[in-house]
């Protein structure tokens, strides 16, 4: 099997024999053509033609003139133009038409050989490159994750992993990333054990001994990062895993310079009912339903759970800067106010502080469960993190962030809380009033497998209401998630595979906080 097929036009195609010898003897197959009407006829012979070379200078039809009927027979083959002529129209005029590359007369093999390489074997380089600098990381992975190690250096841990994972993205190397998915849940079995030894630890001890966490938020990662006389914007994109922070990196880095990119630590549960109004009220639940009683409804109370996150946050403002400043509070959750948001986007810029709730990720999340057609769009991580790029781009989230872009500005971008791909089924049991939640169960005589879960018997000890003297609190690890015993089957068929958060994984618990400034 020959490494690629090449088309090559020249009408004085007999004096490149020597060229078309090395080529053969490096693996390539050659098509020749002597004139621009051959090739075209040549191009719809062999439709698996991997790469042209074209002659620019040909009597009769030229190169330029045989360019676009070519690409009317295939636009997608890649296409050398080869001339004599180094006049700056010429190349403007190919370039125009989209030609992949073009090489100056007289060409010696060896260039055609890096052009090849170039261009028809890229993916197959890039392919064998990832998965050679994989395996060899593999090992240094794997003895890590198995060191004992503190949160800091798992946050480094899953950097790596989402490093690799986006690279093996971009070779499609389907095999290393099987292994790499294995990887991953071995390290996630490896945290779960951590966070099981030390989440209850961290709310007992002093501050010191623990990450920041989502109640730290605003004090530790966004006050102190406002500038004086400079309007800041932070945007919370509910649920948005560290990985598909990476994925729009490179768009906003368009607009804007990154000038600090940490993270930072959910609480239990991982959902946005806890961790985004412990963020802006810069507490516990359990000191918000103390302290801020109409603000706060236990789960099994009837009405919305994220109602009051304006006044949580106002509270907080007051008492950490104990200064007034000029302050907003935006949450997007429909088509309309995203539009209201790119009408209203200079207006922004009057206040000190804007914070923009904009939940289309964590829709998705919840959409993806619900519909077919997401099922299938967003079938694996790669998919989810392409989906969330797409719908980035596109988005009026993007259209309002560059209409401010040229101002100057700072952008602080966080979340709440990420998401994990479940793929196995944990029973479990509990009455009527216990919560849905796939990823947690907060209730009374809860029966479940011990191993699959983090339990907390005395909710108190880690933060978080009690709406009944017997409650507690489940947390599932890894990639498990929460059935009954009653049509246990169908809802593992139906719930398998999907996204879900309210547990303990690296993908929920390790959130982005990242500091920008707009490039004016």
């Amino acid at each position: 099997m020959s490494l690629a097929k090449i088309l090559w036009v020249d009408d004085e195609i007999d004096l490149l024999k020597p060229h078309f010898l090395f080529l053969e003897t490096k693996g390539y197959e050659l098509i020749t053509a002597s004139n621009g009407y051959d090739a075209i006829e040549e191009l719809e012979e062999n439709p698996d033609i991997d790469i042209i070379f074209l002659d620019e200078s040909m009597p009769g039809m030229t190169g330029l003139e045989t360019l676009p009927k070519l690409k009317m027979k295939n636009s997608t083959v890649p296409i050398v133009m080869i001339t004599k002529n180094e006049a700056e129209d010429v190349m403007e005029e190919a370039i125009g038409a989209q030609i992949a590359d073009y090489l100056i007369k007289p060409v010696n093999p060896n260039q055609i050989l890096l052009t090849l390489k170039r261009i028809v074997e890229k993916n197959r380089l890039v392919r064998e490159k990832t998965s050679m600098g994989y395996q060899q990381e593999f090992r240094n992975i794997f003895m890590r994750i198995n060191s004992g190690l503190n949160f800091s250096e798992w946050v480094d841990v899953y950097k790596e992993i989402v490093s690799w994972e986006l690279k093996i993205d971009h070779s499609n190397s389907h095999n290393m990333g099987d292994i790499l998915s294995t990887q991953k849940s071995e390290a996630n079995a490896s945290f779960s054990k951590y966070i099981k030894k030390n989440y209850i630890d961290w709310h007992r001890g002093p501050k010191e001994d623990r990450p920041v966490m989502s109640h730290d938020l605003m004090r530790d990662k966004v006050f102190p990062n406002m500038k004086d006389g400079v309007p800041t914007i932070m945007l919370l994109l509910d649920n948005l895993r560290y990985d598909q922070w990476k994925i729009i990196e490179p768009i906003i880095s368009e607009r804007f310079n990154v000038i600090n990119e940490e993270t930072f630590c959910s609480i239990l549960p991982t959902t946005t009912q806890y961790s985004r109004n412990a963020i802006f009220s810069g507490m516990m639940p359990a000191d918000i339903a103390k302290y801020h009683k109409d603000y706060w409804k236990n789960d099994n109370e009837e009405g919305g759970k994220n109602n009051f996150e304006d006044k949580l946050l106002e509270a907080q403002v007051k008492r950490v800067l104990r200064k007034e400043i000029k302050l907003d509070y935006i949450k997007v959750t429909s088509v309309r106010k995203a539009k209201q948001l790119v009408d209203n986007a200079h207006n922004i810029l009057d206040n000190d502080l804007t914070v923009i709730v904009y939940n289309f990720i964590d829709m998705l999340s919840h959409a993806r469960t619900e519909m077919e057609v997401l099922k299938e769009l967003a079938g694996d991580e790669k998919a989810y993190r392409s989906l969330t790029k797409s719908w980035f781009l596109h988005s009026p989230l993007w259209a309002t962030l560059q209409k401010v872009a040229d101002k100057e500005l700072r952008l602080i971008i966080a979340t709440d809380h990420g998401t994990i791909r479940v793929k196995k089924p944990s029973k479990i049991i509990g009455d009527k009033e216990t919560t849905t939640n796939l990823r947690y169960k907060a209730g009374r005589n809860l029966r479940y497998e011990g191993r699959d879960v983090l339990a907390i018997r005395k909710p108190e000890d880690v933060g978080l209401p009690t709406p009944n003297i017997s409650s507690s609190f489940v947390f599932a690890i890894e990639d498990f998630y929460f059935l009954y015993p009653n049509n246990y089957t169908k809802f593992n068929n139906y719930f398998r595979n999907t996204f879900q958060h309210g547990g303990i994984s690296l993908e929920e618990m390790i959130c982005p906080i990242v500091v920008l400034d707009s490039k004016q």
